[in-house]
């Protein structure tokens, strides 16, 4: 039997060689791109390694900046640092002005009392007698030193006592007595003096262009008991008139122009320096108001310098005097004593005056009225906020100034030479 046996062809090269081509063609694509996502899964290992080493040291650097400001200094030191430049500057302001601020210490020599049993009749009742005197400590008041050699400015109502002996408390700790060298006859100042030399002294400020909203610090004797105390506010007024006594009613004046400040002022601060955040003094601590909180008022510097000056150069503070007694006009005096100007000082006789022109007086010398409007001092307008005092003041005894008044609704110029007030 014949078998048909299929013969398979046998494929020829020409057909085979480009298949081989083709696929070592794929081969060599497919090892480019594996090569390629290799190349680029390094990189981008590398890449994520450099970032994190990055990140951990830029966050173990932040904590240790953390840890260096939360300690105050490296090293683990517990002092402290200040987190704010605010705080910071009150913290430097009070280091620097605290050595220079001091307690005042008032005694008196007061009846020493003793008990002793009263008979009368058959009973026996506790009497007491006096026996002998005793200096006790009545009252304490702030202040601070002006200069090396121990000059002191306070309120004229902490050392206003002639009977009293003033004792001076450094910061340090040190007592020293001190003499009134002159108390302001006109503002609520004085200055103590003690004795002694290269005493820390405070930096003087210029009050002329304080801000409402300004930072403000007091230093003082709170209460006559913690000295030094320090507390922190703001300016909340400016050129403030308030009406100023003691608790016992025994001492009143008027203040004009000064500052009010929500910081803390209590009884004791009175004297006291109110500092800005560059550690001068801008005021005087000098009252504050009862029944409110957080409303107290301060004398401005500037007001002071005169005073010091004048110590330093002649011992004793004086100012210029007029003498008039007057009433400060605005619309409602104006409409109440029916008068031509909303504007000026109006001479009268009032409360505290016993004549509108004292006699005597550089005002009678020069001619002036009860009745004549004060309307100009050397061409400054006199008003209710700038009241005939304030501009008097700006003089010295012995100069002369021209007043515009109004007398008889008819405008004239009259010169005067101011005299001398002393305290």
């Amino acid at each position: 039997m014949e078998e048909n046996l299929e013969q398979k062809e046998e494929p020829k090269l020409e057909e085979i060689k480009p298949k081989m081509q083709e696929r070592k063609k794929e081969k060599r694509i497919f090892f480019i791109l594996l090569t390629i996502i290799i190349i680029s899964s390094l990189f981008g290992f590398l890449a994520g390694v450099l970032s994190i080493d990055v990140f951990y040291s830029n966050l173990k650097g932040d904590l240790k900046k953390l840890n260096a400001n939360s300690l105050g200094t490296t090293g683990g030191s517990s002092a402290y640092t200040s987190q704010t430049s605010q705080e910071e500057a009150v913290i430097n302001a009070v280091n620097q002005t605290s050595p220079a601020v001091v307690s005042v210490i008032i005694s008196k020599n007061l009846p020493v009392l003793e008990q002793y049993w009263q008979e009368i009749g058959p009973f026996q009742i506790p009497s007491y007698r006096q026996n002998g005197t005793k200096l006790q400590e009545v009252g304490g008041g702030s202040g601070f030193i002006i200069s090396s050699d121990g000059m002191i400015l306070t309120n004229k109502h902490v050392a206003a006592d002639d009977t009293a002996e003033y004792t001076v408390l450094t910061n340090d700790g040190k007592r020293y007595p001190a003499t009134v060298l002159a108390r302001d006859p006109v503002q609520d100042l004085a200055i103590l003096k003690i004795q002694g030399s290269n005493f820390p002294v405070v930096k003087l400020g210029d009050s002329t262009n304080l801000q409402i909203g300004q930072t403000v610090i007091t230093i003082g004797n709170a209460l006559g008991e913690f000295r030094n105390t320090v507390s922190e506010g703001v300016i909340s007024g400016l050129g403030r008139q308030i009406t100023a006594g003691t608790g016992s009613g025994t001492s009143v004046e008027n203040l004009y122009d000064v500052i009010q400040t929500d910081a803390a002022i209590n009884p004791g601060n009175s004297g006291g320096p109110l500092l800005n955040l560059k550690g001068e003094v801008i005021g005087i601590n000098t009252a504050m108001a009862s029944g409110a909180e957080n409303i107290s008022f301060a004398i401005p510097i500037n007001q002071a310098k005169k005073d010091i000056d004048q110590i330093k150069s002649s011992g004793k503070i004086v100012y210029p005097f007029l003498g008039v007694c007057s009433t400060s006009i605005n619309q409602q005096v104006q409409q109440d004593l029916n008068l031509p100007v909303s504007d000026g000082a109006l001479i009268k006789s009032g409360t505290g005056c016993s004549a509108a022109i004292s006699p005597g007086s550089p005002a009678e010398k020069a001619g002036l009225k009860e009745g004549d409007i004060i309307l100009e001092i050397n061409g400054e307008k006199i008003t209710a906020s700038n009241p005939l005092g304030n501009i008097v003041q700006k003089y010295n005894p012995g100069d002369k100034i021209t007043l515009k008044i109004l007398r008889e609704g008819k405008e004239q110029t009259i010169e005067v030479i101011l005299g001398q007030r002393t305290e």
